[in-house]
């Protein structure tokens, strides 16, 4: 068990795959999902789906913090090459920086229902769009270190290996 644990797969981690894009796609979609119940409810008036909308916001923020530990363990073992350094160090940054704005986001969500609990002010609507589009731009940063740099794939993996990339 313990040389499972500590040797290499050819993805160079020690589990089978990825598990950095599982959860974070998790939390992509409850974030995403809770701003569109939020904003139904916002223009419909029906007032249930702001409890859809706090639900998932508290899932994504429970979530995020294990993306993000797991972001920071494979990008550690990724051993990242100069062209793919500045993308990384952002999407790294961005990633810390989404975890900390979500759970204030959420924070902020538990306290308005105290106020009128049928109704979110326009500025938490707000909140929600910008949110929504700092998540767009860290998904395209994590799209671009898959399909462009590939990370943990095996023909980067290798030519890593092979000294090929520096």
């Amino acid at each position: 068990m313990f040389d499972y644990l500590t040797s290499f797969n050819n993805h160079n981690l020690p589990y089978p795959d990825t598990i950095h894009p599982i959860v974070v796609h998790f939390v992509i979609a409850m974030m995403l999902f809770a701003f569109v119940c939020d904003l139904v409810a916002y223009f419909t008036g029906k007032a249930r789906l702001f409890e859809v909308g706090w639900w998932n916001m508290c899932v994504a923020t429970i979530a995020i913090f294990v993306a993000v530990i797991f972001g920071q363990f494979e990008a550690g073992l990724a051993r990242p090459y100069d062209a793919v350094k500045a993308v990384l160090n952002m999407h790294t940054l961005l990633g810390w920086s989404l975890s900390g704005i979500i759970a204030a986001i959420t924070a902020w969500r538990y306290v308005l229902p105290t106020r009128n609990p049928d109704k979110l002010p326009i500025h938490y609507m707000v909140a929600g769009l910008f949110l929504t589009l700092i998540v767009g731009l860290q998904v395209y940063l994590g799209d671009e270190l898959v399909w462009i740099y590939g990370l943990h794939t095996v023909p980067v993996v290798e030519a890593l290996k092979n000294g090929i990339l520096r």
